[in-house]
């Protein structure tokens, strides 16, 4: 039983490891949304709506829309 729990802790943390690691190595800095973004005030970050918010709205329907449609035409293809 004790084998079975450190075996787990053990690779759970090469796990964690690994993935810091490749964090580290892929030197991408960190990204947010632009509703994560809008609601701490700080809205100027978005890569995508540049802190307009009903760009950032807008950008969701079409995004929602574009996958509605493609949902649609798989759906008569099969």
């Amino acid at each position: 039983m004790l084998a079975t729990v450190l075996a787990s802790f053990v690779i759970v943390a090469l796990l964690f490891t690994g993935m810091a690691i490749g964090a580290i190595l892929a030197n991408k800095p960190v990204k947010g949304s632009c509703g994560g973004l809008a609601a701490l005030g700080m809205k100027d970050g978005c890569e995508i709506c540049g802190g307009d918010k009903d760009a950032c709205d807008e950008n969701t329907r079409q995004v929602n829309a574009q996958r509605a449609a493609e949902l649609g035409r798989d759906v008569l293809k099969t």
